[in-house]
């Protein structure tokens, strides 16, 4: 099995966590859940409602990156949630550790707000929604991300991808 590095990117509510760890799950990788590397002053401005800048982001990113960095050190596979959302950040965490795979989950405005308004217990208030869908810019065909439509169920999607994985 693929020992590689992943991150499972997309906006808030598209299931970044769900398929991640299940995905690390299969794969028998560990699993780590980008929210928890932002830094305590990014959470207070998100659960009041207010979007992150990419200065604010940049720490975050960087502790992200390190934590990648470190499993391609020790030759682990990681799965990591992290939107990712532009560009820039995808590139910086390709800079740190080489070679990662995205994994980008693409849904519908409608659907994700959808989740949001069912979704509870995490900071990040629907609210912020239309920010991260302004503020994404999809992966290039050049990026060679696997880009999951979230309409899938998870079990399937999962299991493409543990077969993308494998190949």
């Amino acid at each position: 099995m693929n020992k590689g590095l992943y991150v499972v990117m997309g906006v808030s509510g598209s299931g970044k966590t769900l398929i991640g760890s299940a995905l690390a799950h299969s794969l028998g990788v560990e699993f780590v859940e980008g929210d928890d590397f932002h830094p305590e002053e990014n959470v207070k401005r998100m659960a009041s409602g207010i979007a992150l800048t990419d200065e604010d982001r940049a720490p975050w990113l960087r502790s992200i990156a390190a934590r990648l960095r470190a499993a391609k050190d020790t030759g682990t596979g990681l799965v990591v949630s992290c939107s990712a959302l532009k560009r820039s950040y995808r590139d910086l965490l390709r800079a740190e550790a080489g070679e990662v795979r995205f994994i980008f989950l693409k849904g519908t405005r409608a659907l994700i707000a959808e989740r949001l308004a069912t979704r509870s217990g995490h900071y990040m208030p629907a609210s912020l929604l239309d920010s991260q869908f302004a503020a994404l810019e999809e992966p290039a065909p050049n990026e060679r991300v696997w880009e999951c439509d979230v309409r899938v169920p998870p079990p399937d999607l999962v299991a493409e991808l543990v077969t993308r994985a494998s190949t």
